[in-house]
């Protein structure tokens, strides 16, 4: 039995017999000739079968003929006959010419969705959506990206952990939480590994990072919310400020788009027509203050129900740091202590802000970051102001009452990052299997 080979392996393969798997796109069934149009993981290919005829012409019928005539789009089969080189064959200059197809599994010859369907229906028939090509590349470009921040971790001495996702009360505020029944009592799923990330840092970790899953109770519908998403996060231990933080992150998104770039960039550009481009450090830091009033000049107010940055605020001021600075990325600093959580470390000499951030990429918020206040006394006094009953609050207290250095993280939407690269309309298309408030399959 011949060896199978990948599709995207045949161009440097020599001719002669080869075998390939993969599943049928098209079937191009001609009097005198039959074409395949084979896709794998990897790649396309075209296969021929010359029909059979006899003198006078007229086409003989043979088993592989038939065969082919009745094969479905989407039919999983292996394919051998001989590989041959051929600049004049569009689809990567080679083709099988076949002797043999094995059909693996049939698919049904109505398939339930189509190039123009919408993205709902699509996520109906998500493993089907899959195997188009533009939606293979996008979770390579995610694996890629996620390579590339776990080599940036490692190499920087950082610890991966795997955090519960259970838990016995909220991780941030009890607003937004999946509650589940636990046996005889109740848990809740897992919003942030805030505090399991922040406990490594008394235990003398250092640098922690986790790559995992967060579930927000969220009924929103917007094309940027899931109710369970991935949640890139990092913590790292004796920090100034903030501006610590800050530079961890875009080091990390320096590393990890470089990667991007390096391996798919010309890839993303034939299919998504995107040029990746990997940004320059130091990001644009911008005091959610001053960004406000440069929105205003642009003529949008942000509505001043609380005192954070709506999303046409976001696009705006993301905008505005394109024109002046040729950047994607910007972060927003110095948020008002009302709006953040109680963990959050407020100024020394403006209680009123904290020394947090959020980044702004292609006007799209993706990620929230600070450094946390490590100080026990100052930690009550904020949950106090919060309204929360610093009882409740025990087993995360007392991570700090047996000494803990200063601190800070960030949280990260891997959904969001790849969406904005990619210049996605839809959270959807950049995540496997896409969970709302009305959505729970497949």
């Amino acid at each position: 039995m011949t060896e199978r080979t990948l599709i995207k392996n045949l161009a440097a393969a020599t001719d002669g017999p080869v075998s390939v798997s993969g599943w049928v796109d098209t079937v191009r069934d001609q009097k005198k000739v039959q074409f395949v149009v084979l896709r794998d993981e990897s790649g396309a290919v075209q296969l021929v079968n010359p029909r059979l005829s006899g003198d006078d012409g007229v086409t003989i019928p043979d088993k592989l003929s038939d065969t082919i005539s009745g094969l479905a789009q989407g039919t999983f089969l292996t394919a051998t006959g001989e590989l041959k080189h051929d600049e004049r064959v569009k689809l990567g200059g080679v083709e099988v010419k076949l002797t043999a197809i094995g059909i693996a599994g049939a698919a049904n010859p109505e398939t339930p969705i189509a190039d123009d369907s919408g993205v709902d229906k699509r996520m109906d028939w998500r493993f089907l959506d899959l195997r188009q090509p533009k939606n293979n590349l996008i979770f390579r470009i995610q694996t890629t990206l996620e390579h590339a921040w776990r080599t940036y971790w490692v190499e920087n001495d950082f610890i991966e952990l795997h955090t519960p996702k259970l838990m016995a009360s909220a991780s941030e505020s009890k607003a937004e939480l999946f509650e589940v029944d636990y046996f005889e009592g109740k848990a809740y799923l897992s919003q942030s590994p805030q505090f399991f990330k922040q406990m490594a840092q008394p235990a003398g970790f250092g640098k922690i990072f986790e790559i995992g899953p967060a579930f927000r109770a969220d009924p929103s519908f917007t094309s940027r919310h899931a109710t369970e998403f991935t949640s890139v996060d990092s913590e790292i231990s004796w920090i100034d400020s903030h501006e610590d933080v800050m530079k961890l992150h875009e080091d990390l998104l320096v590393a990890g788009f470089q990667a991007v770039k390096d391996k798919h960039g010309a890839e993303i550009e034939a299919m998504f027509g995107v040029e990746v481009t990997v940004p320059s450090a130091p990001f644009p830091r911008i005091p959610l203050a001053e960004a406000k009033r440069i929105v205003a000049e642009r003529g949008y107010e942000v509505p001043r129900h609380d005192d954070d940055m709506d999303p046409e605020g976001e696009r705006q001021i993301s905008a505005y740091v394109k024109e002046t600075f040729g950047h994607e990325f910007v972060f927003l600093t110095d948020y008002a202590s009302s709006i953040r959580p109680f963990y959050h470390m407020r100024h020394e000499d403006d209680p009123s802000l904290t020394k947090s951030y959020d980044l702004i990429f292609n006007g799209v918020e993706i990620s929230t970051g600070a450094q946390r206040e490590h100080r026990v006394e100052l930690l009550v006094a904020q949950a106090k102001d919060k309204g929360l009953d610093p009882e409740e609050l025990d087993f995360y207290l007392d991570f700090f009452r047996f000494g803990v250095p200063p601190h800070g993280g960030f949280g990260m939407g891997l959904s969001r990052v790849l969406m904005l690269m990619l210049h996605l309309t839809n959270i959807r298309e950049s995540t496997y299997l896409f969970r709302g408030p009305t959505r729970l399959l497949p």
